[in-house]
């Protein structure tokens, strides 16, 4: 059968390509350490549990839900002016999405057409560029560099470009790169987007995974920001609850409005009980947040001082659930990460898949308890892949 010839931008994900070589590579190693899919490794808070068993339970839970509940929009409502001082309309300034992913990759369906640009973090989640494909758009990649703090430098698109472009998508805390925005960054961008009329989509996946108490920003929360953008959220990573599909855009009215128009040619709605429970957790997950920060941070704390004590220094992120670790020089990212799945059984993600400016990097997910992410630590110290520099160098690296 023909297939269409945007299916030309699509390929298997480098998830499943990492599979299939571990797969081929299974002979090699009794115990296997997966560290590449950022997926929480722990369930949702109890009473979250709790309360989808007992929704499910009522006969009247099984039908559509279309636009979404208003208790859930209700729920968004209080966690942002709660958490983020924010105000929003829970009638006109939020829907509901099935996880963040399908935000982000229908928006572009509804306000791009082909040909125009899209405006895109480098490195950047693969879903952005899934959909500009989908909308037949042109992406132009932001390099995020360590020199600029892995913020895009607004003042380097050329004016042609701005001209052209329709969306920019920013995510911070980000994946992969799991830096902070300033709110002097967003106010630039705020000022940039209603000078060439350009939709912001903040992506806030990640925004209650923080540490050393640093509080990102939310975009909303910056004057001006509901002028020209929205922010896309999920209950998949604060929460735990991945599976359960559910998250929300929230900010501009028209924009909210024209994408519940198009969804509303897509599904039927979000299942009842699980809509009941997130509103229930937007209300009263604080707790449950706090504690999920506690546990990522020494794990992330576990992991950098692991590394570092056994000669690969990586950068502690402030926030997010990955460390972003420059590898040594002479290899590739993909050369690398086969390396550590052969030579040790662990497996990382390379930073290509997420974008040109990736390469030279790799992902590591905080997605295994403390004792397994050292145990990982372990055997990459007994791979025998690298070498500790004396003590008197001025920094540490790896060594091929």
């Amino acid at each position: 059968m023909k297939k269409a010839k945007r299916m030309n931008a699509f390929s298997a994900s480098i998830f499943a390509e990492l599979a299939a070589y571990r797969q081929q590579r299974r002979h090699l190693h009794d115990e296997w350490i997966d560290l590449s899919v950022g997926s929480p490794d722990l369930p949702p808070a109890p009473f979250v549990r709790e309360a989808i068993a007992r929704y499910a339970k009522e006969p009247n839970a099984y039908g559509y839900t279309l636009k979404g509940i208003r208790e859930f929009q209700e729920a968004v409502a209080h966690y942002y002016r709660t958490a983020h001082g924010v105000a929003l309309d829970p009638e006109t300034d939020i829907t509901y999405v099935i996880g963040s992913q399908d935000g982000l990759v229908h928006l572009p369906m509804v306000f791009a057409d082909p040909g125009d640009v899209i405006l895109l973090p480098d490195p950047g989640y693969p879903a952005y560029a899934a959909g500009v494909a989908m909308a037949e758009a042109e992406p132009y990649f932001l390099p995020l560099r360590k020199e600029n703090g892995f913020l895009p430098d607004l003042a380097a698109i050329p004016e042609d470009v701005a001209k052209r472009a329709a969306i920019l998508f920013l995510n911070f805390p980000g994946n992969p790169v799991p830096t902070l925005a300033p709110e002097s960054f967003y106010r630039d961008v705020v000022a940039f987007a209603k000078r060439y009329d350009i939709l912001v989509v903040s992506d806030f996946a990640y925004g209650e995974l923080y540490y050393d108490g640093n509080k990102p920003v939310s975009f909303l929360s910056v004057p001006g920001a509901k002028d020209v953008g929205v922010e896309i959220n999920s209950l998949s990573k604060s929460y735990n609850m991945a599976g359960c599909r559910i998250g929300y855009l929230c900010g501009n009215a028209d924009v909210v409005r024209a994408f519940a128009e198009f969804k509303s040619n897509l599904d039927y709605g979000i299942f009842w009980p699980i809509q009941k429970a997130a509103a229930d957790v937007l209300r009263h997950g604080a707790d449950f947040c706090a504690e999920s920060r506690t546990m990522y941070q020494a794990r992330r704390d576990a992991l950098v001082a692991g590394l570092t004590d056994i000669g690969w220094a990586v950068d502690r992120p402030p926030a997010g659930m990955f460390v972003w670790a420059k590898i040594p020089d002479g290899w590739t990212s993909l050369s690398f990460t086969k390396a550590l799945i052969d030579q040790a059984g662990v497996v990382v993600t390379p930073g290509h898949a997420f974008g040109p400016s990736g390469e030279g990097y790799v992902r590591i997910a905080l997605v295994q308890p403390e004792a397994v992410l050292r145990r990982a630590v372990e055997k990459l110290n007994e791979s025998g892949l690298f070498k500790q520099l004396t003590a008197d160098q001025p920094s540490r690296r790896w060594t091929r």
